[in-house]
């Protein structure tokens, strides 16, 4: 454990962050990493609880009050292969993880939870600096090889297990560069792309091939690829947005939010608007975000950086009780709703139990959205008598997506569905002998600290499945 009854003096440091007024004018990183004597300090206030609910609320099992402990000692060197023991990212979900752990912490009953986010990126952070973290390759090769389709932490999280377990592994994916999400519906100031490109460049060390631009079922047929390979793991994600059925969504300037934020990250990759859609810019606009997830968030910190005119969020969840949301679930749970976030934080407004009802549009464009109040779950339903009108030149609809695609490799594959359209594998084994799948595709939309997990586990499966497999 920590520092004996540390958690008594000590008190929770909030994570370093740039001033709000100073990072709206650009889209470097809004996070800093806690400075090691600080992140001791945090360490030493983990409890040593008889049962460590932290690992129950976090997916991945990570050890955490090892390595806490391990940091409030000052042997830093052995607390980063406690964090690589079960997470292959840490500084991703350091960086990006709603952190479950956290709220699961026992201090969190009655008190502020231990800084485990914090601690956990302070640890890789300082490993990438040190030299510890150099590529591995494994010592010998099966010869049995592997078909990852998908860049995202799901698929490079079984890529990399798979990979070290000696067998030759193929990423495909289909956008232009890798990471899925993390790279395109991800915001720079809230996960910088080196971060991406640093796990990559170390993957590809370590043997593992990537192919970008290679969308299956349209470049390469998905036959062909089960014929590469003696396994096929389907990362795919959840893209299907869920649609916006309401009178006037098929108006121009009523978009997708990961359509304005693959938008805004290629535009910050490229750094000029060339090829740019000029419906999807928030620059002077009036920014309404249906949706109050982190996916809109993320809309409305990339609107503030375009120098939107107003954004306003309307969120049918009703408003927490209590200012760090801890009253609104009983702990363990996390809290589903915070009161502010990093992007509300830099402006805009969010309106509790409000909803868009219909959608006004003139010449074909959207001018207004009407709302209303709403009942609670399990509506919503508009309460008569609360309408609203809101000015709105880009509406961003960010309610979620529904499973993955299925045109492409899940049609010509024949592959068996659940019943609300993701892939059908329970053991992570699809209906298709030698098809595996794993993340959004399979559990849906959810976090990336459980896209690492599953693709983890997945792993797994597919080295059983591979052990069977008589190699010429």
């Amino acid at each position: 454990m920590g520092e004996l009854g540390g958690f008594l003096k000590i008190t929770r440091h909030p994570q370093p962050q740039r001033d709000p007024r100073e990072r709206v004018g650009d889209y470097k990183e809004i996070y800093r990493v806690l400075p090691a004597v600080q992140a001791a300090a945090q360490g030493a206030r983990c409890m040593d609880c008889g049962v460590p609910f932290c690992h129950d609320g976090c997916p991945l099992g990570n050890l955490i009050p090892d390595w806490n402990d391990l940091v409030y000692q000052d042997r830093w060197r052995e607390a980063i292969d406690q964090l690589h023991a079960t997470n292959n990212f840490p500084e991703w979900t350091g960086l990006i993880c709603p952190a479950p752990c956290e709220p699961a912490c026992v201090l969190a009953i009655n008190d502020d939870p231990v800084s485990i986010k914090q601690i956990e990126l302070a640890i890789v952070e300082r490993a990438w600096e040190d030299g510890w973290i150099t590529p591995r390759p494994p010592e010998a090769r099966t010869g049995r090889t592997v078909g990852v389709v998908g860049s995202g932490p799901a698929g490079l999280a079984a890529a990399d297990m798979l990979n070290r377990a000696g067998h030759t592994v193929t990423v495909y994916e289909r956008d232009e560069t890798p990471g899925g999400l993390l790279r395109f519906g991800v915001p720079d100031f809230k996960l910088e792309k080196w971060y991406v490109d640093r796990r990559v460049d170390l993957l590809t060390a370590e043997g593992i091939h990537f192919e970008y631009g290679v969308d299956v079922g349209r470049d390469v047929e998905a036959e062909e690829l089960r014929a590469r390979h003696h396994a096929v793991v389907l990362a795919i994600g959840s893209r299907v947005h869920r649609a916006l059925d309401v009178p006037g969504a098929d108006l121009q300037g009523v978009r997708f939010a990961m359509d304005y934020l693959y938008a805004r990250n290629r535009w910050v990759a490229r750094g000029d608007a060339e090829g740019d859609d000029p419906e999807l810019t928030a620059a002077g606009k009036h920014v309404v975000v249906i949706g109050g997830g982190d996916t809109a968030m993320d809309c409305v910190g990339n609107a503030h950086r375009e120098g939107a005119a107003s954004v306003t969020v309307l969120d049918t969840y009703a408003a927490p009780p209590g200012p760090a949301a801890r009253d609104s679930v009983a702990w363990p749970q996390a809290p589903r709703r915070l009161v502010t976030t990093y992007a509300l934080d830099e402006g805009g407004e969010r309106r509790w139990t409000q909803t868009a009802t219909r959608l006004e549009g003139r010449d074909g464009r959207v001018v207004a959205a009407h709302g209303a109040y709403v009942t609670p779950p399990p509506g919503p339903e508009p309460v008569p008598g609360t309408e609203f009108e809101l000015p709105a030149d880009l509406v961003l609809v960010a309610i979620g997506f529904s499973h993955p695609e299925h045109a492409g490799a899940v049609e010509e594959l024949a592959l068996e569905l659940d019943r609300r359209g993701n892939l059908k594998a329970p053991t992570y084994a699809t209906s298709l002998p030698g098809v595996f799948a794993a993340g959004d595709a399979r559990i849906g939309q959810s976090l990336i600290v459980n896209a690492i997990a599953e693709g983890r586990r997945c792993a797994r499966v597919v080295e059983r499945h591979l052990a069977a497999v008589q190699v010429v």
